[in-house]
């Protein structure tokens, strides 16, 4: 083959992988959620895998007779049990999804982390923490990485928002169930908004918050829901409720003690065990006055995951969820399920949400489930 005629087949063959990934992206992207035949919307919550390099990536703060086999490749087998057991309809990363200082390769790194989500082919989405920049790629670079992955609902920004700070803030809709009243409506909205790492404001130490830009396309988006859900078809008068996923918990998750919250608090640094940021950005404000949002949802904090209501707002943790990531020995990691319900309608088919509920399990032998509880109630409005 001469020169010239190697030269376009190459040109052909990048050209096609260029068309095919584009294809590949705008459909992941047009794929509708929905609740299912059952009536039901179920979220795995993944926090804080903190992964690396694989096998030769050492677990940290495990038993010791954990220390001679425990690698990111119990991350790894947790994460499948976790999927087989629960058969989530979506799944959810929030942040600190690799640990980019130990990362040999970001790209990889991500790869690895995320391929019992891709090979379950159910879809799955992302956030980023504070750690996941600290490779081989930048903090834009992750998200774009990420974006362009299989089977990921993931987007890199609004489009139709040009200036917004930070990367991976996008909301999606849940659809009713297929051939009722509900199906072309968004019964359940979700946030993702990138929380940030580090301060970038010199005076002020500590981590990042979320910006002024970000509340404004919230609010927005929020808005725009509500009116959707309140015209035809089916007419509601009530929004619809939603969730928030982000990774560096609210200044407001330090309103609790033991005797407001399920599960445990533990952390020893920050304010009242919680690492927020050090100033107070408005954003629970935000989502108060917007009325929608019932849960939150972040990581961040390992060995904290409790669930407290504030202002009728849940604030709740997952726990750590990854094995070289800091925890406590003899402390099982563990990830958090929601899952929401429709109510049944006077005609005998499927509504809108009635309820949120929440549990964890651990990882141990039997996926143990702990701290089960109801959210919010369309009944009680609590």
């Amino acid at each position: 083959m001469g020169i010239d005629n190697l030269m376009i087949l190459v040109v052909l063959l990048s050209l096609f992988c260029l068309i095919s990934s584009s294809v590949l992206a705008q459909q992941q992207q047009n794929q509708k959620l929905r609740f299912d035949e059952n009536g039901e919307f179920k979220i795995l919550q993944v926090a804080d895998m903190h992964y690396a390099n694989g096998k030769t990536t050492l677990c940290l703060d495990v038993l010791p007779s954990q220390k001679a086999y425990c690698t990111d490749l119990n991350t790894t087998a947790f994460i499948q049990r976790m999927i087989i057991a629960e058969k989530p309809n979506l799944i959810v990363f929030t942040g600190d999804n690799i640990f980019g200082f130990d990362s040999f390769d970001s790209a990889k790194s991500m790869n690895a982390a995320f391929a019992p989500a891709i090979a379950s082919n159910i879809p799955w989405v992302a956030v980023l923490g504070n750690h996941d920049q600290e490779g081989s790629l930048s903090r834009e670079g992750v998200m774009k990485h990420i974006v362009g992955m299989k089977n990921t609902l993931s987007k890199l920004n609004p489009p139709e928002i040009h200036i917004i700070d930070g990367f991976g803030n996008y909301n999606l809709e849940v659809g009713g169930v297929e051939g009722t009243d509900f199906e072309n409506k968004s019964v359940l909205n979700l946030y993702f908004l990138d929380s940030g790492d580090y301060s970038k404001v010199l005076p002020i130490p500590g981590y990042d918050w979320i910006k002024p830009s970000q509340q404004f396309w919230f609010q927005r988006t929020s808005a725009k829901l509500q009116r959707a859900y309140k015209k035809g078809p089916a007419p509601q008068k009530e929004p619809a409720p939603g969730l928030a996923y982000f990774h560096i918990p609210l200044p407001e998750y330090a309103s609790f003690d033991s005797s407001n919250f399920t599960g445990v608090k533990q952390e020893g640094n920050g304010s009242d065990g919680i690492s927020s940021a050090s100033v107070n950005s408005g954003f629970f404000t935000t989502l108060v006055g917007a009325g929608d949002v019932k849960a939150v949802f972040t990581g961040h904090d390992h060995i904290n995951d409790f669930c407290g209501k504030l202002t009728g707002i849940n604030l709740c943790y997952a726990g750590g969820f990854g094995y070289h990531a800091y925890g406590k020995a003899g402390w099982s990691r563990r990830a958090r399920v929601m899952v929401a319900s429709l109510e049944k309608t006077v005609k005998g088919s499927w509504g809108n949400v009635k309820s949120i509920k929440t549990w964890k399990r651990l990882d141990d032998q039997h996926l143990t489930g702990i701290d089960g509880e109801v959210l919010w109630s369309k009944n009680s409005g609590a």
